[in-house]
């Protein structure tokens, strides 16, 4: 009989030591999605809204360092506008790394 409840005791102390053991690892889970994924969607989550709310008109400058006009807006491509010949060409709506209305750039 006293094997049997000692059985049962190192069987209880096995169940906390797995628990104690897959502790550590979901706390530092946990920590990394907090610190490191939920930051990084919530900025490309800005980034997309920014991108699909650029309208024809506004300013924008290219993650290449370009600086244009929206002329025209077709799905994923872009045509702006660039320099003081107004040279136009397509870039894809990725490309686009800051947008800056009308409105903003007169007060500046």
């Amino acid at each position: 009989m006293q094997e049997f409840l000692l059985f049962g005791e190192v069987a209880a102390q096995g169940s906390k030591s797995i628990f104690s053991a897959m502790l550590v690892p979901l706390l530092f889970l946990g920590v990394f999605y907090l610190f490191l994924i939920r930051p990084q969607q919530k900025k490309d989550k800005q980034i997309k809204e920014m991108r699909n709310s650029a309208k024809v008109g506004d300013e924008i400058l290219t993650i290449g360092g370009i600086y244009g006009k929206i002329v025209k807006i077709k799905d994923e491509v872009v045509t702006i506008e660039v320099g003081a010949d107004k040279t136009r060409f397509n870039i894809t709506k990725w490309a686009i790394g800051n947008v800056q209305s009308p409105s903003e750039t007169t007060e500046e």
